[in-house]
């Protein structure tokens, strides 16, 4: 083999040892079969370790070399549009890879038996080599039409077939038209899969059709069933003398909630006063248990949704409007049923005590967070509808800066990226897109409901009583670990204590960052390398605010996990939650919080992806303009520019003429070869809107010229 190369020698060595009539060695007996010299013995020990390491043979525990071991896994199969995919198989953090040539016959969302084959890097490589189940039934898209059959195609840019239509399949579709094809066969080899048209949505490009789509591409419910809306057409119901009996009379206590203006349902209001030294803070929560009793059919479609969605165009509420928008909103002016946390807050912002009660409220008024924020910047005009609010809502302030200040001591992490806020005509189309800013008054309400949430957490943490809590777990070592590697090439640090690091350590470097060109950037890769928050019944802490106790107490209106421990304090407060019920709780809350995510998840992509879809419109209607903005990513294939109003594109790097450039992954920069110019994050550059695609939901841009930033 001394004529060989290294390539030669391992496909030589991995041949001889999967022939059939090969029994395991030992590798002097390797050497001496195959006329390995002694000088060269010390590559085949190369070539061996390499095959060990890519999973190709096996070592017995005596050192003897075999046939890998055939390692079969079962995972669900994520196709990719660039041909490859990955299976992630249940309880293991790494996916497999899955090359164009491994995929078999698996669609998206399959349920598929995988071998392992090897490993990419640190991550297992496979060959799916059966088909378990079929996970996706329907494919939402655009059909066409040609003269003897009919094909669909697909939204979702991660399935790679059109799916073929029959003639006798079509019904009443015609080109043009966004609609839901059911699956009858997947096909197989190179046959498509074929299917049969079984809704029509409309025409593609309207869109309202579009964001339906969506939906059902996400499995978002479109309507109520009948028995739901009927029962929550009985229980509705105006508050009785009944329904108030036992419960804490606030009605005298001043008392409002503070939401945007096109709010609807209403589920906190606030009140504070001034006791001696200390300020007593409610907040006060709607009691929408009061209308959803378990296992009721109100129940059971409110576990099924999850959350309220709020999608671009529309909101799809988790409770019907009869009680999201009706008996169970705190209006103004009217009784309300409510559960009420009282917090009895010292000078410096500490918590001191606390009452958690039934309560009945009255709202004396309504505000907008506009309005709010006019009257702390002593607008003369806004001051003067409600004057004798003002003074109250000047303290507020006061204590939600103090609950702030306290919050950030201890490390809370404040990520304060401004949300993209989408204005619409009455035809759905977008008008304008711009930041949506958190002000003072969006704050005040953020530190009252956080208040709140770790109040009723630690209340209940300490009883031992069955709970969901909200949970973000401490970040990956090895993410952080990255992304300190990163900042050091700005000139910032992170430090850790070990392999942990404290959030206070994330704050600090949020501060050092902010007002620079590279904060968008690193408070954006920050979050990346952080976990997701989430349900659990283990109370475990929420890292992101530095919090040993932490729940979601405050939006029982669109949130299921709200619901339930508003469910759990009721029974608590009244005596019952023991025996029985204890245990029933333990049983259910796990899959309760477990649901719970996973339809968060489900919501949040939906409404990122009718987001994406209307910037995709509003830029069509700006092709050929000029905007400034800032460089926001740097990859091989281009850079991505952020506008002013959030709306972000890409500068493919073959529009990149005056150069060839090349990526330094580890600057996070694009250099010029023979120039040595660089682009680099933060930049702030002018660009021309070059195209969009609907379809892909991205939108192309070139670049004009740096900006001038003197």
């Amino acid at each position: 083999m001394a004529d060989k190369t290294f390539e030669e020698r391992k496909k030589i060595i991995y041949d001889f040892i999967n022939d059939p009539r090969y029994v395991p060695m030992k590798q002097k007996e390797l050497a001496i079969i195959l006329q390995v010299e002694k000088r060269d013995r010390e590559e085949l020990n190369k070539v061996l370790d390499e095959l060990l390491a890519e999973g190709k043979i096996s070592l017995s525990k005596r050192g003897r070399y075999g046939k890998a071991e055939i390692k079969k896994v079962v995972g669900v199969y994520t196709s990719h549009a660039k041909g490859f995919g990955f299976v992630s198989v249940e309880d293991e953090e790494q996916d497999i890879f899955i090359g164009e040539n491994d995929a078999g016959d698996a669609f998206l969302g399959d349920t598929v038996e995988v071998v392992i084959k090897g490993h990419a890097g640190k991550r297992p490589e496979g060959v799916i080599t059966k088909v378990l189940s079929h996970g996706l039934t329907e494919v939402i898209g655009t059909f066409e039409r040609s003269k003897n059959f009919g094909f669909v195609v697909p939204d979702n840019q991660r399935i790679n077939h059109d799916i073929f239509i029959p003639l006798e399949k079509i019904g009443s579709a015609v080109s043009g038209q966004k609609v839901v094809a059911e699956i009858t066969d997947y096909g197989k080899g190179r046959k498509n899969p074929e299917g049969k048209i079984t809704q029509v949505l409309g025409e593609a490009d309207d869109p309202a059709t579009e964001v339906l789509a969506i939906m059902l591409a996400y499995s978002i419910p479109t309507e109520f069933p009948e028995r739901v809306l009927n029962q929550a057409e009985r229980v509705a119901k105006p508050v009785s003398e009944a329904d108030r009996a036992g419960r804490l009379d606030l009605r005298d206590e001043v008392c409002v909630t503070i939401d945007g203006e096109d709010a609807k349902d209403l589920d906190d209001a606030v009140s504070l006063r001034r006791e001696g030294d200390n300020y007593v803070l409610g907040v006060h929560i709607a009691d929408v248990t009061n209308y959803v009793q378990e296992n009721s059919a109100l129940d059971q479609e409110a576990l099924d949704r999850g959350t309220s969605v709020y999608l671009a165009d529309r909101v799809v509420p988790m409770l019907p409007r009869n009680l999201s928008n009706g008996i169970c909103s705190l209006n103004a002016g009217e009784d309300r049923l409510a559960l009420s946390c009282i917090m009895t807050i010292d000078e410096k912002g500490k918590i001191i005590g606390h009452t958690i009660a039934e309560t009945v409220i009255c709202v004396n008024r309504r505000l907008s967070y506009t309005g709010v924020q006019k009257v702390l910047d002593n607008d003369p005009v806004e001051t003067a509808l409600y004057p004798e609010l003002v003074p109250m809502l000047k303290e507020m302030a006061e204590m939600s800066a103090l609950l702030r200040k306290r919050r950030r001591k201890r490390g809370s992490i404040d990520f304060d990226f401004p949300e993209t806020k989408v204005i619409l005509d009455e035809k759905g189309y977008p008008i304008d897109i711009r930041p949506y800013e958190r002000n003072a008054a969006t704050r005040l309400i953020e530190d009252f409901m956080l208040a709140a949430n770790e109040t009723v957490a630690e209340d209940y943490y300490w009883q031992a009583q069955p709970f969901v809590y909200r949970i973000h777990e401490k970040p990956d070592s090895e993410k952080m670990s990255r992304l300190g590697t990163f900042i050091r090439n700005f000139g910032y640090a992170l430090h850790t204590s070990g392999d942990e690091i404290h959030p206070g350590e994330v704050q600090k470097l949020l501060d050092k960052i902010a007002g620079t060109p590279e904060e968008a950037m690193i408070s954006r890769l920050t979050l990346r390398s952080m976990k997701q928050a989430k349900y659990a019944t283990d109370c475990t802490g929420h890292f992101g605010l530095a919090a040993t106790h932490y729940c979601h107490f405050t939006s029982p209106i669109r949130r299921y996990p709200d619901l339930q421990i508003h469910r759990i304090i009721k029974e608590n407060l009244r005596g019952r939650l023991n025996g029985d019920r204890v245990v029933h709780y333990e049983a259910i809350l796990p899959e309760v919080a477990k649901r719970s995510s996973e339809l968060e998840r489900r919501a949040e992509e939906a409404e990122r992806e009718t987001v994406k879809l209307k910037k995709v419109e509003y830029m069509e209607q700006h092709i050929g303009e000029a905007f400034d903005g800032v460089i926001s990513g740097v990859t091989a294939y281009g850079l991505y520019v952020e506008l002013n109003n959030t709306v972000e594109g890409l500068v493919h790097v073959n529009s990149l003429t005056d150069d060839f450039y090349e990526y330094d992954e580890a600057g996070s920069e694009l250099r010029g070869a023979r120039t040595g110019k660089v682009w680099r994050i933060g930049e702030r550059v002018r660009i021309r809107v070059k195209g969009t695609d609907r379809l892909c939901r991205t939108i192309d841009y070139e670049l004009l010229s740096t900006k001038d930033t003197e």
